[in-house]
């Protein structure tokens, strides 16, 4: 699965990388992305975008919000099939942006974090899904999920599951609503192995409320 990632690119780089305006607002630096939060997307929309939506897939005919804090991910083998993501897989594509996400290995010491990015360094597009629901006081609230599926040999002796990395040049695929889903799902393969870097970080990751650069350094 993913759990907690990382965002906090420059806001102008991003922009430029993904070539989609970004939000009023601003972004904020995330070093401990975590469900619930409000996360930079770019939707299957035009004009490319760079929208804030909460992270927990809430599906348009919920009656229950609380339903989002179960769906931080969907499996890629199953998108087609499962009620609570066929409809977004179809129609509402998205891509969520980030620069590092954690998982946690196992060691004699106890679950270690791990921080996986590119060797580069660069931001990258996890491949997600998202929904419009409709708050009792008429107000829509916009959610998403992280699409997962099998790990790359980097990532395999962390953990059994990762995100869908798009490589840059199915970025514009996974967009687009004319393709066909057989299309999108033959893109959502592991990401190159070699093209990435895990790297051990301090524990205080395992904690929501800690969202502060010393997170990412390397632990020694």
């Amino acid at each position: 699965m993913c759990g907690r990632f990382t965002i906090f690119a420059d806001p102008d780089r991003l922009a430029e990388r993904f070539e989609a305006s970004l939000p009023e607002a601003g972004l904020q630096p995330r070093y401990n992305a975590a469900p619930t939060q409000h996360l930079p997307v770019i939707l299957n929309e035009d004009p490319p975008a760079i929208q804030l939506l909460q992270w927990g897939l809430i599906p348009s005919w919920a009656k229950d919000p609380a339903i989002g804090s179960r769906m931080i991910n969907a499996r890629a083998e199953t998108l087609a099939e499962k009620p609570s993501f066929r409809a977004a897989f179809k129609k509402r594509r998205c891509l969520v942006l980030a620069d590092g996400f954690y998982e946690w290995m196992k060691t004699p010491d106890g679950k270690q974090p791990m921080r996986i990015t590119l060797a580069s360094g660069e931001p990258f597009a996890m491949a997600g899904l998202w929904e419009s629901w409709g708050a009792p006081d008429g107000s829509p609230l916009r959610t998403f999920t992280i699409v997962t599926g099998q790990p790359n040999a980097l990532v395999a002796p962390i953990h059994d599951r990762m995100p869908a990395i798009l490589l840059p040049e199915h970025e514009a695929i996974w967009l687009d609503n004319a393709a066909e889903p057989a299309i999108w799902q033959d893109i959502l393969r592991p990401y190159p192995a070699e093209r990435m870097t895990a790297t051990p970080v301090s524990r205080r990751v395992n904690f929501v409320g800690n969202d502060d650069a010393g997170l990412v350094l390397p632990e020694t």
